[in-house]
């Protein structure tokens, strides 16, 4: 499933470094750190090599 909008992407790049252990999870902060508690490596790696240069920089969560 590809990011919906840049700082999904972003949230999911910054969860799935945590989960690899190359950042502390207490340096996670909202989206990112709900993402490292809900979805697994594989999620995470889906979300977070979306290609960026079409996306909006967010989306409403009501799509």
């Amino acid at each position: 499933m590809p990011a919906k909008s840049k700082a999904q992407q972003k949230a999911a790049g910054a969860a799935l470094s945590a989960k690899r252990g190359d950042t502390k999870v207490g340096d996670l902060q909202g989206a990112s750190k709900d993402m490292y508690d809900s979805m697994t490596e594989s999620e995470l790696e889906d979300l977070a090599e979306t290609k960026r240069e079409d996306l909006p920089d967010t989306v409403d969560e009501e799509d």
